[in-house]
């Protein structure tokens, strides 16, 4: 009769230990699932299944949208490698007769200093205008002093 007594107890501490980690089970899950509730959002989600697909999706969106800005920002660099980013302007007065310094030289490069310079003269008979094409900061033709000057300051411009 003893052991029936001792096993009776043993099963009655089995089942009270059991229903104790039950209950404790039920509280932990329940605190979990308010966690990812919270994590996500106002408790609109019903599936985490359907959130990990959701941000999936958003994640090939993003990764398109990046691919796309990263075409547009080489295709500028490759039209700013083209465009002139340094500029000379010298003004000077080649004639001490004539008042001011009307006469300039303009020097307009690229990032490789290729681009071309002009030099306007104020004359009494009227205004001359020349143009020099200029490759890697030098030309095939013989520049003037006011050339080579605002060449130089066109390359230290940047």
């Amino acid at each position: 009769m003893q052991a029936i007594i001792l096993l009776s107890i043993a099963l009655a501490s089995a089942i009270l230990i059991l229903v104790v980690l039950n209950a404790f089970l039920f509280w932990f899950f329940y605190r979990m699932i308010e966690r990812i509730d919270s994590m996500f959002g106002t408790g609109k989600v019903k599936n985490l299944k359907q959130v990990l697909f959701s941000h999936a999706d958003q994640l090939k969106e993003h990764g398109a949208e990046l691919r796309n800005a990263f075409e547009k920002i080489k295709n500028l660099e490759n039209i700013s490698e083209k465009t002139f980013q340094k500029m000379g302007v010298v003004r000077f007065n080649p004639f001490s007769e004539m008042g001011g310094n009307q006469s300039f030289a303009v020097a307009l490069l690229d990032n490789k200093n290729n681009g071309f310079v002009i030099l306007s003269l104020f004359l009494k008979e009227g205004n001359r205008v020349y143009a020099k094409v200029i490759r890697e900061g030098k030309s095939n033709h013989s520049l003037s002093a006011e050339e080579k000057e605002a060449i130089a300051r066109a390359i230290d411009s940047k």
